[in-house]
């Protein structure tokens, strides 16, 4: 018998906010975070848009000493955790810290400090580079920074699956807790990479929009016109908690996760194959792991890129899974307002995913304004919906084959 698992505490900072209250309401006004790129020189790329954080203090996370010394993808991390930590009313001591662990996913990691510590290393030689160069990289030390900030010493891991890596950090977690080897789960995503690799990278590839007059509209997930992805950055954290641990300290209770799947489509590095058969055999393995049927899920929170293949092929999925049942979900994709986060999609799409459960309230997908070919569900278009949400899931695809399914459900005593 696995152990319920429930969430008590969320945190993120977005393109649409430095909180989950600012980004939250975002998400329900239907406002995009898709701005003109400030962190670089876009001269000469394609792309010259991206979903950045917006007047973020990373000061009040983070002494100027030791931030000088980390990538900002450790920063946001730490900036989610504290938020979600905060929120649950949290701290670690001594009695759990064994059972308490941390699972934060990243796609990249550093990427930010790769290419200036390259640049650096060009020009100055290699006896000028920074000790803390390979530390602030390193794609697991978020999850080591937020270990040591609270004292987390039970289980602590990484998963560096491309999009799907907060989704899979999370599911790890539920596990961690379901299967009893710990009490306490700090879980999530991050991602820091808008950089002139990752922007030139994608440009090449080219899998992200060029619609830079209108980058509001850029990102329009299921719509005709959609031309590719828009990159995002932040984070997203949750807290996981076997149940009757959080019922002895009277933890207030978002949902519960009830399932978990995650599956490989062994067919190509970027693209999904025809149908998206392990996007579909991904969401039907977390239906059976939370023992329920397509008909009691009321919501599903897409991953839903605005690339042309990915959006067809899950419509395809969902109508594979739930039959016609896909036609009475709301499925909705809030990348249309935040941009593809990358690795911090999945945890921050968690956390939308919740909301939506906890307030009764379907996202928007924006800028959806003529429904491409088999494109054909309720996508809630423009403007969030008042609707009663029993269960709800968030899907999360990625490069390489990898797809996540997370299910989640009102908490019910």
């Amino acid at each position: 018998m696995k152990r319920r698992v429930v969430v008590t505490g969320l945190g993120a900072v977005t393109p649409l906010g430095n909180s989950v209250q600012e980004t939250w309401a975002g998400i329900c006004a239907g406002r995009s975070g898709i701005g003109p790129i400030t962190r670089f020189d876009t001269l000469g790329f394609a792309t010259r848009i991206a979903g950045e954080l917006k007047n973020f203090d990373h000061l009040v996370f983070i002494n100027k000493k030791e931030a000088r010394r980390v990538d900002d993808f450790i920063i946001y991390a730490l900036a989610s955790a504290q938020m979600a930590m905060t929120d649950a009313g949290l701290s670690v001591d001594a009695a759990f810290a064994e059972r308490a662990g941390v699972i934060i996913g990243s796609a990249i990691g550093g990427l930010s400090t790769i290419h200036e510590t390259f640049e650096g290393l060009l020009r100055k030689g290699p006896n000028r580079m920074s000790p803390f160069a390979v530390p602030a990289i390193l794609a697991n030390l978020a999850a080591g920074h937020v270990s040591i900030r609270f004292g987390a010493k039970g289980p602590i891991g990484c998963p560096v699956v491309a999009c799907a890596a907060g989704t899979i950090a999370i599911g790890d977690a539920f596990r961690e807790i379901a299967h009893d080897y710990a009490d306490v789960m700090i879980a999530g995503g991050v991602e820091a990479a808008i950089s002139p690799l990752c922007i030139g990278g994608f440009n090449a590839m080219r899998a992200i929009s060029v619609r830079n007059e209108h980058p509001e509209m850029a990102s329009r997930p299921f719509d005709k016109q959609r031309d590719g992805f828009v990159v995002g950055e932040g984070s997203g954290i949750v807290i996981l908690e076997e149940l009757s641990f959080a019922r002895r300290r009277g933890a207030k209770i978002y949902g519960e996760v009830a399932g978990f799947g995650s599956t490989s489509d062994a067919f190509h590095m970027a693209a999904p194959p025809p149908g998206h058969a392990g996007a579909a055999r991904c969401m039907k393995a977390a239906l059976s792991d939370a023992g329920m049927m397509p008909a009691e899920i009321d919501y599903i929170n897409a991953h839903g890129t605005s690339t042309p293949l990915n959006d067809e092929y899950e419509v395809e999925a969902i109508k594979t899974v739930f039959g016609e049942h896909a036609y009475r979900l709301a499925v909705s994709s809030t990348k249309s307002m935040t941009g593809h986060m990358l690795g911090a999609a999945g945890g921050v799409e968690a956390i939308f995913t919740l909301k939506a459960i906890s307030e009764g309230i379907a996202p928007p997908t924006i800028n959806l304004d003529n429904p491409g070919a088999g494109c054909d569900l309720d996508f809630v278009p423009h403007h969030a919906r008042k609707q009663d949400i029993r269960a709800a899931m968030s899907n999360t695809f990625g490069f390489g084959g990898v797809n996540a399914v997370l299910v989640f459900k009102k908490f019910v005593d």
